[in-house]
């Protein structure tokens, strides 16, 4: 067996023009390729770079779950967070009464982080997403 700690000082002396002909070399005479493998390897970076897009959202919706008891107020904080009229709050925070109701989408963090503390402090119950 050949000694393994020689041959990586061997390599390790090589230049650049030296190791892509060593490569060449090895590529003939074993038959295989040595693209396939850096290709894969260029893809995992790129896999991983679109995994941490995933996991650092920009964008998140807001939604009111429970209105609790202050209705009112609630509805007041509403058109406060948002442009919506009397008429149009009173709706989303009555169809939060039924159930869930998304009273912002694609708001920045900030936004949806402001939007959900006025409403908490109202009584309602807020997720945000």
């Amino acid at each position: 067996m050949a000694d393994l700690a020689k041959l990586v000082d061997q390599l390790s002396e090589l230049t650049l023009l030296e190791a892509s002909e060593l490569t060449k070399m090895l590529e003939e005479k074993w038959g295989v390729s040595a693209a396939a493998p850096m290709a894969m390897m260029q893809a995992g970076p790129a896999v991983a770079a679109a995994e941490e897009e995933e996991e650092e959202k920009t964008e998140f919706d807001v939604l009111i779950t429970d209105i609790g008891p202050k209705k009112i107020q609630v509805i007041k904080a509403v058109r406060a967070v948002t442009s919506l009229g009397l008429k149009e709050a009173k709706d989303v925070v009555e169809a939060a009464a039924g159930g869930e109701s998304i009273l912002m989408e694609a708001v920045s963090k900030e936004v949806a982080e402001d939007a959900k503390s006025k409403l908490e402090a109202e009584g309602a119950v807020v997720k945000v997403r």
